[in-house]
């Protein structure tokens, strides 16, 4: 009985612990973006986003590969996701000197050069990968997510219509610019990178606290179970 109520009194000890600590994490307490104070997860997410950011950038190799097709005519009309969609895409393509025009609402029709279109497309992605999104603003008049999201929904498109003409080539290249340009653009951006040798000290603690930490909550209901008579067997 006295090694029952001991189990029970040390699971509990460890489970209050466990909601105290957690509860200290949820507090606004680590410095953030623009002198802010975030919460524990806020500051961790963060902190991982910045080290994965410098291994996540592959526009250079997408550029070149964009020069390949330089000289490659591109003369398709798209169908956007509304008409608003369109207007922006055919306004950023002539702000580039790349002819496009709207006909029928959602239907843009493009007459380029299809290497262009790509490089400038991941010229932009580059630009906002290293967050100098005002440049983005004051070059088409919108905010900078949105022209980027823009240029997202545009190869969205052209991936679909040149997978439905045949010219597999080509889509397979623009579909892997969207995952390797403009996705790690948008999802990166106002993120500083760092590189993981500066922070290795701090990496190895955050692992060692989450698996202490989960090791800790699941000894303190086990204490608990054992205590009130539960086993868990095989």
């Amino acid at each position: 009985m006295g090694n029952s109520k001991q189990l029970k009194i040390r699971g509990i000890l460890m489970l209050l612990s466990f909601f105290i600590v957690l509860m200290i994490i949820f507090l606004p307490l680590l410095p953030g973006a623009g002198g802010k104070k975030v919460n524990g997860l806020d500051y961790l997410d963060n902190f991982f986003n910045e080290l994965s950011k410098g291994s996540a950038y592959h526009i250079d190799k997408q550029l070149e590969d964009a020069a390949h097709y330089t000289g490659s005519s591109f003369n398709h009309t798209l169908i956007m996701d509304s008409p608003q969609q369109a207007l922006l895409a055919a306004n950023m393509l002539n702000i580039n000197n790349l002819p496009a025009t709207v006909q029928g609402g959602v239907n843009l029709t493009v007459d380029a050069d299809f290497g262009q279109i790509m490089t400038t497309i991941l010229r932009d992605a580059d630009t906002m990968y290293h967050n100098n999104g005002q440049a983005i603003t004051d070059k088409y008049g919108v905010d900078e997510m949105s022209a980027l999201y823009s240029w997202y929904r545009l190869q969205n498109a052209m991936a679909a219509k040149l997978t439905g003409s045949g010219a597999f080539a080509q889509a397979k290249f623009v579909k892997k610019s969207m995952t390797k340009g403009v996705e790690p653009a948008y999802n990166y951006y106002k993120v500083e990178v760092k590189p993981v040798r500066e922070e290795i000290f701090l990496l190895i603690a955050a692992l060692v606290f989450y698996v202490a930490y989960t090791i800790w909550y699941g000894f303190g209901l086990l204490y608990i179970f054992e205590g009130l008579g539960i086993k868990i067997k095989h």
